[in-house]
């Protein structure tokens, strides 16, 4: 009869360590563009910094690596069943990071969540101090009056970086599609430096109640611009790199001027839309 070969733990850490923190993966993060595997609190952290995968150095996205990231769940649970006692230390640390750093009245809020979390694994009663937290069958977030479940803060990215923008409709001599394509009453629009060409793109078709099927381009300096490129991007690569986009602040002029005056940049940026043209 043949013998059970058996592995040790260490067997498998070059797949289930984390190439940035050298520590076992907690919450798995797979890199799409190349299939890399980090911790997403490291990988998150890098990504601030740089666009690149810490292990192969392949651009992940040019502009937002972030939306290329995706939580490898069965990744997460292999690990903890190979490695006894990971889940809970794990979220001991956690508790013991929340009291530090964000603590709650009668220990509501992240820290009781996550005791009730290890009330439920255990799957009985976990004690601290003088308090019991029981395991729930269920827990669905409070929802206020208006059906918005609720939060402290709805920033909705109104502390980011503002740009105003012009929205302008670029005619194309009797294109199929002008007709339905139009300009905006209200032109002029103020954002947060992080939306998006696709964003803007949603944002248009609102307005103009365009069919859920109409493709639009957007251009700028009559380039046009990928769905995932941000405002603050297109502002800092093609609108102030671009001469004509300057006026002299004693004439307007955007060429050399006689008076020397000096030349600021023209404001707001100007994004054009069109019909998609298919040159397929």
């Amino acid at each position: 009869m043949a013998t059970q070969r058996k592995h040790l733990v260490k067997d498998f850490n070059p797949h289930i360590t984390c190439y940035i923190c050298k520590g076992y993966l907690i919450k798995p993060t797979t890199v799409t563009e190349c299939l890399h595997t980090f911790c997403k609190t490291c990988i998150v952290q890098h990504f601030e910094e740089s666009n690149d995968c810490p292990r192969c150095g392949n651009q992940v996205h040019e502009t937002n690596p972030l939306e290329m990231l995706r939580l490898d769940n069965t990744l997460e649970e292999i690990i903890f069943k190979l490695v006894p006692g990971l889940r809970e230390q794990e979220l001991q640390r956690e508790i013991e990071f929340w009291k530090k750093n964000k603590p709650q009245e009668n220990g509501q809020g992240v820290c009781g969540s996550l005791l009730v979390e290890m009330a439920r694994m255990s799957g009985g009663v976990l004690e601290q101090g003088s308090r019991e937290y029981e395991s729930p069958k269920a827990e669905k977030p409070k929802v206020d009056e208006e059906g918005d479940e609720n939060q402290d803060d709805k920033d909705y990215h109104r502390s980011d970086p503002q740009i105003a923008i012009c929205l302008d409709c670029l005619r194309n001599n009797g294109q199929s599609g002008d007709n339905i394509v139009k300009g905006l009453m209200k032109k002029f629009i103020r954002c947060s430096t992080r939306v998006t060409v696709g964003t803007i793109k949603k944002f248009l078709s609102l307005k103009l109640k365009l069919p859920s099927s109409y493709e639009l381009d957007v251009l700028c300096n009559g380039e046009i611009m990928g769905k995932d490129h941000t405002m603050e991007f297109i502002y800092m690569t093609r609108w102030r790199l671009r001469g004509e986009n300057f006026r002299c602040q004693n004439c307007s002029s955007s060429q050399v001027c006689s008076q020397d005056g000096t030349f600021y940049q023209s404001y707001p940026m100007v994004l054009q839309y069109r019909p998609r043209i298919d040159f397929g």
